[in-house]
């Protein structure tokens, strides 16, 4: 014979005084739960040298901590001399509650796991701190809507109406917001891809270039150099190529310079000063180099190209206009010619004057 019925037994015929044994000895085992349970996830801690989350683990003392007490109440209430529909109400009431402790710990413990998959380096992270907003929000509406269902299924409401009247609600929105589903969608799938990010400089189709300053999920907005902001709906972008300046291995932007000098110039002095300009330029990174490229045979020029390397695409005008300023000075002093178009007119005769 178990501990319980001696103890029942003992307090004899008064469901009163069983109930409220039942209950005492429901807190007592969710307090000696909470102790042991937080003793055992101690050691946890310290066994797997701080890998084990100590916030997770706490959590989850809450809901059994409550759930061992709720059992207790039910129990009680069984004891007592309640009518079918007072037992029913108890049992609903305690359920509810327990379904939201338990909801609360369902959420905390799948953000604290997004979180962990967040902090993966390499091929090994699957969620990108931009996109952890996103799924903290997925998983919210998921464990809200599976509390949802299990608590008209806790108070025994029947959700066939429910459902109907939602699915005819949604075919409805979404004729109605078609574009801004698409617009969505489509700012899910950049925030999940990550083409870009806040801080870099892109390029549309259109030939719009300018800093990212938010991605939203309706739309992206940029900064272009005249200061001016453009917002660009999601589904325009997903739709259309993206030129990320600042991706790639590095944020550094190569800027290429063409020039061209007269036929018969010294091309190893044309090198050697192009060079050397780029080299005395302070925002031109010294590495990777600056490079001189001789292209073509020009119509009229020999055409070279200086290639140099900035820290970042915001600057790439302002140091062409260095660069440009520089050649033409340096040309001009070493005697360089830089051709440009001429024109000679021949006329071939004058129109005859009438002397009246």
């Amino acid at each position: 014979m178990d501990t319980l019925t001696l103890i029942l037994e003992w307090l004899g015929d008064s469901p009163y005084l069983k109930a409220a044994a039942s209950l005492l000895l429901a807190m007592l085992s969710a307090s000696f739960l909470a102790y042991v349970l937080g003793k055992l996830i101690t050691g946890l801690i310290k066994i797997s040298g701080g890998r084990f989350d100590e916030a997770v683990a706490n959590t989850i003392r809450s809901p059994l901590y409550w759930t061992v007490l709720g059992l207790g109440v039910l129990a009680a209430a069984n004891l007592l001399p309640l009518s079918e529909q007072a037992t029913d109400l108890a049992k609903s009431l305690v359920f509810s509650l327990l379904l939201v402790f338990w909801s609360t710990f369902a959420v905390r413990v799948t953000r604290g796991i997004l979180l962990q998959l967040t902090r993966m380096r390499g091929e090994r992270q699957v969620i990108r701190h931009q996109t952890l907003p996103l799924f903290n929000n997925v998983t919210l509406v998921v464990v809200l809507a599976i509390a949802g269902y299990l608590f008209f299924h806790i108070w025994n409401i029947d959700m066939t109406a429910w459902l109907a009247s939602a699915g005819i609600v949604g075919i409805a929105v979404g004729f109605a917001a078609k574009d801004t589903l698409a617009n969505l969608f489509a700012g899910i799938f950049i925030l999940a891809d990550a083409p870009y990010k806040i801080g870099d400089y892109i390029v549309l189709d259109n030939a719009q270039r300018g800093k990212v300053t938010n991605i939203g999920l309706r739309s992206t907005r940029i900064l272009t150099r005249e200061d001016v902001e453009v917002t660009v709906p999601n589904s325009i972008i997903g739709n259309s190529s993206v030129i990320n300046e600042s991706g790639g291995p590095h944020v550094k932007h190569r800027v290429r310079v063409p020039v061209g000098v007269a036929y018969g110039s010294d091309i190893d002095l044309v090198r050697s000063v192009l060079t050397k300009i780029a080299d005395d330029e302070e925002e031109v990174c010294a590495d990777p180099e600056p490079r001189v490229r001789f292209r073509r045979f020009g119509n009229s020029a020999l055409e070279f190209e200086l290639l140099s390397w900035v820290e970042e695409p915001e600057i790439r005008g302002r140091v062409v206009d260095s660069l440009n300023c520089q050649i033409y000075h340096q040309f001009r002093d070493q005697g360089i010619e830089i051709p440009y178009s001429k024109h000679d007119v021949y006329v071939k005769s004058w129109p005859e004057q009438d002397d009246q």
